[in-house]
């Protein structure tokens, strides 16, 4: 799509289209200076700043990404060489700060939120006036001053308020804090909802403020999104929703209908963002996508299905780390018109990731972006045909592919700062490329205490000189093939 014109973010809806779970709409969500996006659509996940294995030029010339979410903890951190954080020095020679500083596309839209997505959940919780952020130089805390600071130096073309989440049960509907828990996240989030609109309104920011709906029951929040679509409904350009399951209540709030909702849940597969088409979402940031591609999984999915489908279920993607690719000239999905499939071939990749070449994984990411982009292109234009065909095609898709995505078989890219742990104790994302010489074998104590300096065995140990011939008990065989010695023929 072309690059939008207006003065501010602007939502139009297109085409609504109501079923028994909720109502499937086409729109199109208008930036300035940014690129019209057709929604439903998707936004990458960045890892400090750009998306992983994708540099600013194979953006623009193998992809038609239209945004991307952006963490404020991916850029902070304490040093003792600098006074703040370097990208609050940045010199954007006319760019917006957070374009300059992570070299993102100009017609990419950059959406700031507090946290990664998926966040880390923190040692120590939230207080009244601040959340716990996880950066490279450890846990700290982020007041709401500071992030509404962040947001008018940085000026990203949509913000996301902070929100009191329990990131650990976040995603865990049947197991969510307690009652009294609930009230206090929602209480606090509306009060840090109100200082960020007042600092934009203030300041006259050109940044859009996108609510945040939390992932607690209706009745909880139903106080907050009452005095959203009373008190702040014209100073919000979208939501920011941590759980779908909301979106069939936002009914009883029409003044909040118009508004774009971006869908901040942990979605694991193309059946979760079809389900949520359904409910009535409109953008999607998608957990799987990076893991897949570092996994080295192809996606081949499509929608709808194509309708020579065989009668057992499809794989959502391929391992192209199997063996079977090794000689396989064939492109990684069958149909597909991606750089990487018109290209290259499965062998070619296959290879590149034998060899740990950071090129394979940037194939499979130019690929799999390609995938998702085709597949919201068929999810839009289900919902625009007349008469809508969405839920006959969501039925086929649910038949003909497989519910999870396939596991990788290899090893991961080297782990870089968005493969954090979650935990104490995990183990390593990949095994150590060395180790040491005749580990897991049995050691002499006396070997040992010798070479630690504690103990003195063999012939220094009666004062004598080491000597420089074998004892006469010495195997000479074992000499032979150890290299300390040849024996004579």
């Amino acid at each position: 799509m072309t690059n939008c014109a207006p003065d501010h973010v602007t939502f139009n809806v297109l085409r609504n289209v109501a079923s028994d779970e909720g109502v499937q709409r086409t729109g199109q969500l208008a930036i300035p200076k940014r690129r019209c996006i057709g929604t439903p659509n998707f936004l990458a996940l960045s890892s400090r700043g750009p998306i992983p294995h994708m540099t600013p030029d194979v953006i623009s010339k193998h992809t038609q990404l239209n945004g991307s979410y952006l963490a404020l903890e991916d850029f902070l951190e304490k040093s003792p060489k600098r006074l703040g954080p370097a990208i609050f020095n940045i010199d954007a020679e006319k760019r917006e700060p957070l374009h300059a500083y992570t070299a993102t596309p100009t017609p990419v839209t950059t959406v700031l939120g507090a946290r990664r997505h998926p966040a880390v959940v923190a040692p120590m919780g939230n207080g009244k006036d601040y959340i716990s952020i996880y950066t490279s130089t450890g846990f700290q805390k982020l007041t709401t001053r500071e992030y509404c600071r962040a947001v008018e130096a940085l000026q990203p073309d949509i913000a996301i308020p902070l929100a009191d989440l329990t990131f650990g049960y976040s995603h865990m509907r049947t197991k969510l804090p307690n009652p009294k828990r609930q009230l206090r996240m929602v209480e606090r989030t509306e009060d840090w909802l109100a200082e960020i609109v007042k600092s934009i309104d203030t300041e006259g920011s050109g940044t859009a403020v996108f609510a945040p709906l939390l992932p607690v029951s209706y009745p909880t929040q139903w106080e907050y999104l009452n005095r959203l679509s009373q008190d702040y409904v014209e100073n919000l350009s979208g939501l920011a929703v941590y759980d779908a399951d909301i979106i069939p209540d936002l009914m009883n709030h029409e003044s909040l209908h118009p508004l774009p909702r971006l869908s901040m849940d942990f979605i694991t597969s193309p059946h979760e963002i079809l389900r949520q088409v359904k409910l009535g979402m409109d953008m999607f940031t998608l957990t799987f996508l990076n893991a897949v591609s570092d996994s080295g999984i192809a996606l081949t999915f499509s929608f709808p299905p194509a309708e020579s489908l065989s009668s057992g279920a499809l794989p959502l993607g391929v391992d192209m780390w199997s063996p079977s690719h090794q000689v396989s000239l064939k492109p990684l999905s069958d149909g597909c018109r991606c750089y990487v499939c018109t290209k290259h071939h499965c062998a070619y990749v296959q290879h590149l990731l034998n060899a740990k070449e950071m090129l394979g994984w940037t194939l499979l990411q130019i690929h799999n972006h390609h995938v998702l982009d085709e597949f919201f292109r068929g999810i839009r234009a289900s919902i625009a045909v007349e008469p809508p065909t969405f839920e006959r095609d969501y039925d086929l898709f649910s038949k003909a592919y497989e519910p999870e995505l396939p596991k990788g078989t290899g090893e991961r890219p080297r782990a870089r700062g968005y493969h954090f742990k979650n935990e104490g104790g995990q183990s390593k994302i990949n095994a150590p490329a060395w180790e040491k010489y005749d580990a897991g074998k049995t050691e002499d104590p006396a070997l040992a205490a010798e070479m630690a300096g504690i103990a003195v065995t063999g012939a220094a140990a009666e004062g004598a000189e080491t000597p420089l011939v074998p004892d006469p008990t010495t195997d000479g065989k074992d000499l032979d093939r150890k290299g300390f010695a040849e024996i004579s023929q």
